[in-house]
């Protein structure tokens, strides 16, 4: 496959999200002679590439580390070889967002989901019961990845009556503070225009459980059935898998969007950040406290406990903030050897406490 000239490659790639900055961070290896492209499957180690020239195959072995945060994946813009067989991947482009979670294994590993993402939308069916602490757990990844998150409440046609409606929205939004809470039905248009609206700005990955209508929304912001779609069971809301790998698609009314399989399993990973901007309520209530590192369990002064005593704070969130901060502490840990040294003098020093308070109480009754 011959090179192409400059203008040629940035007018073919440009829906899938090229710009002058891509072509820039490309032009070292544009000098060797190697094609820029995009990312749009990736699948047992060789990876979908969309190209100025057309769609080809490379194996990514050539860019594969030990580091699994470092491997190919959806989403990546990468320099391949022109020919060869096999063709190889050389490089990825520095990312600019990154959506990682931790795997299910006990080596403390992250798993990258996809690259240079605009907008994560978290997709959650109306169809079952709301679990805001799984709403909370997909934005605080969200917003660690650099993307803006948007939570699209789908299947808004099961949920006719108005005030159920609007009650179960501002749920969401009360757990998801700066982020747009939208209700849509694939079924009947209802709000793919705005939807539509956000993701022609750029990259949009697809977030949620199996079930949650991810593939029918997809399906409807393409306006054709390139996703496959299965139904629902029943009894309890869920589906099978019915995407297998992320895949990234140009949508017709510009933008590019990454479906993705439905998630059972999501981790945080280092999300330090993302945890303190979906619970930005608490972290500004923490600045009241009394003692700058206030645990807000039980010390005095504590404006956290206060606000959950006086009604301005649901407990449940606190609880759900509570979580996933020891969560991610618990997985930040595992692989930094001195915060593991203060999470055990915290712990020696709690402990501590404890005792003291123990003999005293015991004191008292001698």
């Amino acid at each position: 496959m011959s090179s192409l000239p400059s203008s040629s490659v940035s007018t073919a790639l440009a829906p899938y999200g090229w710009d002058d900055a891509w072509a820039d961070a490309f032009a070292p290896y544009e000098a060797e002679g190697l094609l820029a492209g995009r990312v749009i499957r990736v699948d047992r180690g060789q990876c979908d590439v969309v190209t100025a020239g057309g769609l080809l195959r490379a194996d990514t072995a050539f860019v594969t580390p030990h580091d699994p945060l470092r491997v190919v994946c959806t989403g990546d813009w990468v320099a391949v070889e022109p020919g060869g067989n096999p063709r190889y991947v050389r490089a990825y482009l520095p990312r600019r967002t990154a959506f990682v979670r931790s795997t299910s294994s006990k080596r403390s590993e992250g798993q990258i989901l996809a690259a240079n993402v605009d907008h994560a939308v978290v997709a959650v069916s109306l169809a079952a019961e709301l679990d805001l602490a799984r709403i909370e757990r997909f934005l605080a990844l969200a917003w660690e990845s650099g993307a803006q998150p948007v939570v699209v409440l789908t299947k808004a046609d099961l949920v006719p009556d108005a005030v159920t409606r609007g009650y179960l929205v501002h749920d969401v939004e009360t757990s998801a503070p700066g982020v747009p809470v939208l209700t849509v039905s694939a079924r009947d248009g209802e709000g793919l225009d705005v939807l539509a609206a956000i993701t022609a700005g750029g990259t949009t990955v697809l977030l949620g459980q199996s079930g949650a209508g991810k593939s029918t929304l997809a399906n409807a912001l393409l306006g054709e059935d390139v996703m496959d779609v299965r139904e629902i069971r029943d009894v309890d809301g869920k589906g099978r898998h019915t995407t297998t790998t992320r895949n990234l698609l140009a949508l017709p009314g510009g933008g590019v969007l990454i479906d993705t399989p439905g998630l059972r399993g999501v981790g945080l990973w280092d999300a330090g950040t993302g945890v303190g901007q979906v619970f930005s309520e608490i972290e500004e209530l923490a600045g009241n406290c009394r003692f700058h590192d206030c645990a807000h369990e039980s010390e005095p002064g504590c404006a956290v406990l206060e606000a959950v005593e006086t009604g301005g704070l649901p407990q449940r969130r606190l609880d759900s903030y509570r979580k996933l901060l020891r969560e991610n502490q618990y997985i930040v840990a595992k692989t930094d050897a001195r915060l593991r040294a203060e999470i055990r003098k915290d712990w020696k020093r709690k402990g501590a406490i404890g005792k003291a308070a123990m003999e005293a109480k015991r004191g008292r009754f001698r």
